[in-house]
């Protein structure tokens, strides 16, 4: 039995694999088939020749006082069909092995960025299959967008959360909801955040329905919620499209946290913030009777997203309280 070392110093200098790895893989792969012949010689070995190509069973040779004498070849009938069978598979799975290794590599560079593919229909209806070229990202259940259609071909953005090699291959989490999903769809359309001149500080989310997104700038006379929000609301409009409408708020950050928290509760207009604890962060909001609704929001989402934004726990009040008699 044989190989065509020729076509193997082809093979893994076209695919980087060290020569010697791959050799020694096979002869493992020969050894351990040979121990489940009917009469395996003990404390055999299989070799590939780095010339020829032959592969040998060897063992080694005794004395009756049991000392080592020797080597000698245990040659099988029929066992050279296997052999060759051994090393084909063997050849696929280091080959499999070094192209899973290249994308996990490639992609691991890209976790926490924001890649393009197409939409696939797979077998599981709650798993969403996206095609990104060499290889397939899922969106499972938890970070897609509660009521957003993924159909069959359609071009979308994810956020890459995790790249890992599973059991069956390379295995590349994607989400549609993560916070930094929008972070990231606004830095493509904001050359002012490429080039460090306006920040994106803080982003709150509640996938699918609306996000609230902190900025600052860097440089005097640019306006860093203009930026994001671009001429004739160009550049945030096509944030929202990108995430199917979703309603995105942008405000301004500030160091100051009762200025800070004022910002976050808009649109809503606050008459006063009064810090009430620093070590708990916690805030105390006051706003006009006719601000109350709008600051808090439906089902107290504006309140919560703004929270979420500044780190703070807010309570927010009327500025005159209807008093019961």
């Amino acid at each position: 039995m044989s190989v065509d070392m020729a076509a193997l110093h082809e093979l893994t200098q076209g695919k980087a694999i060290p020569l010697e790895a791959l050799i020694h893989e096979i002869e493992l792969a020969i050894i351990e088939a040979y121990k489940e012949t009917p009469e395996p010689k003990r404390q055999a070995w299989a070799r590939l020749d780095k010339e020829t190509g032959e592969i040998k069973i060897i063992y080694p040779t005794f004395d009756e006082e049991g000392n080592r004498n020797g080597e000698d070849f245990d040659e099988l009938e029929g066992f050279d069909r296997t052999a060759t069978s051994i090393v084909r598979k063997t050849i696929k799975l280091k080959m499999r092995a070094t192209n899973d290794a290249e994308i996990v590599g490639e992609f691991s560079a890209s976790v926490g960025d924001v890649i393009s593919g197409v939409v696939q229909q797979g077998r599981d209806p709650k798993m969403i299959h996206v095609n990104l070229g060499r290889v397939e990202g899922r969106i499972p259940p938890q970070e897609q967008v509660p009521g957003e259609i993924y159909n069959h071909g359609d071009r979308i953005k994810c956020f890459v959360v995790e790249v890992k090699q599973g059991l069956k291959g390379p295995e590349i989490m994607l989400s549609r909801s993560h916070p930094a999903l929008v972070k990231q769809l606004f830095e493509f359309e904001v050359p002012e955040i490429k080039d460090r001149i306006v920040e994106i500080m803080a982003v709150a989310r509640e996938a699918g329905q609306r996000t609230k997104i902190a900025v600052r700038t860097h440089r005097a006379g640019v306006s860093a919620k203009g930026s994001l929000i671009g001429p004739m609301g160009s550049r945030s409009q096509a944030v929202a499209n990108e995430l199917h409408g979703e309603k995105i708020d942008i405000v301004d950050w500030s160091e100051d946290p009762a200025e800070f928290v004022a910002q976050a509760l808009s649109p809503a207009k606050v008459s006063k913030v009064e810090i009430v604890d620093l070590m708990t962060r916690s805030a105390k909001v006051t706003v006009p009777d006719y601000q109350l609704s709008l600051a808090i929001g439906k089902d107290g989402q504006n309140a919560r997203l703004a929270a979420r934004l500044t780190g703070w726990r807010i309570d927010i009040h009327p500025d005159n309280p209807v008093i019961p008699t």
